[in-house]
């Protein structure tokens, strides 16, 4: 199998010399940053699969790391933060971060979304043969190469963003619901999950959509959930 390799990127040195013992004894590689500055330079360094960053740094925080990351890499992005209020997560994951948690944390939580988030990214960069072409108006899904084009120019999209698009695509006009979305997605149960799904929709539109507050694409069914129109 193939082992792959995990960034932390925490200010607090316990917090990472912690958690890289429990991701080494899984079977990863680890690597460790002690600010967002670190972290970008470890990143053109090093082939990284997962990065767990932390919000709350010195020289560059999470979610400015987290902007300047997704300029050029969509690997899966695990915020973590001492805040619990809603506004925080909602923050971090409209940045481009694939999952949020809350410190303290059980570190085995952690080890569960970390292989969660491996499984989904990996699948996304898997060859698939049966895979096809999907074209919904000016939008040209190439699920072969997991790409998304809006009138022939590259969308660049998160890998939630990807799965949340494909799925919509493939069933063009039909409306699904915010739980129905996160249960196909994340593959867990829908918890809470309606400020995170729209959080991604919102994300989605803002690449897609000409007036992002007029979408021609991603619509809402208002107390049913979102559909994709062409």
């Amino acid at each position: 199998m193939e082992a792959f390799t995990i960034l932390i990127t925490d200010d607090d040195k316990d917090i990472r010399d912690g958690i890289e013992i429990y991701l080494r004894n899984e079977g990863y590689q680890v690597v460790k940053a002690a600010n967002g500055e670190e972290a970008v330079a470890a990143l053109q360094r090093e082939q990284v699969h997962l990065l767990i960053l932390d919000i709350m740094m010195p020289k560059l925080d999470g979610i400015a790391a987290t902007f300047k990351i997704r300029e050029s890499s969509n690997i899966p992005i695990i915020m973590l933060s001492a805040k619990v209020e809603e506004t925080d997560k909602i923050h971090g994951l409209s940045v481009g971060a694939d999952d949020y948690m809350t410190k303290p944390f059980h570190p085995m939580e952690l080890i569960a979304r970390v292989k969660s988030q491996l499984r989904r990214y990996i699948q996304l960069g898997t060859y698939d043969k049966t895979a096809s072409r999907i074209v919904v108006g000016g939008l040209t899904l190439d699920q072969e190469a997991k790409e998304l084009a809006l009138e022939g120019e590259a969308i660049r999209l998160t890998p939630i963003e990807y799965r949340i698009t494909e799925l919509l695509m493939l069933h063009p006009g039909r409306v699904f619901s915010i739980s129905e979305i996160y249960e196909r997605v994340w593959n867990e149960p829908a918890y809470n999950a309606e400020n995170v799904v729209a959080v991604h929709i919102r994300n989605i539109r803002e690449k897609i959509e000409l007036d992002p507050k007029r979408p021609q694409y991603v619509k809402v069914v208002w107390g049913i959930g979102y559909k994709i129109e062409g």
